[in-house]
């Protein structure tokens, strides 16, 4: 089982994260991304999906059309782990592949 992160690492792994930020209310991270059109935001879901399988560890998320809203957390652990963190940072890069920042 993945071990959960303290709260200084946890906070020192969102300085690198651009975009994401704690979760209030929850042990968790969290970041809404938003894509020209449905299509990409699809698309964005379908390349995650495949990094989140291979790695056996799954977002919360939600999809509105062209925005994604992500949760990150290890429910396992009762918050966030490494696995999250590195989650996050292949979001961050599938997401500067097509074009969001």
């Amino acid at each position: 089982m993945a071990e959960r992160l303290s709260v200084e690492a946890r906070k020192s792994a969102l300085t690198q994260l651009p975009g994401w930020s704690d979760t209030p209310g929850r042990e968790a991270i969290a970041r809404t991304f938003i894509f020209k059109d449905f299509n990409e935001a699809f698309s964005f879901m379908s390349r995650v999906a495949l990094v989140a399988e291979k790695n056996d560890h799954h977002p919360e998320w939600r999809n509105v059309y062209k925005t994604v809203e992500v949760v990150l957390a290890t429910h396992d652990a009762g918050g966030v782990t490494a696995l999250d963190i590195e989650l996050a940072k292949a979001m961050n890069a599938i997401a500067r592949q097509l074009g969001v920042a």
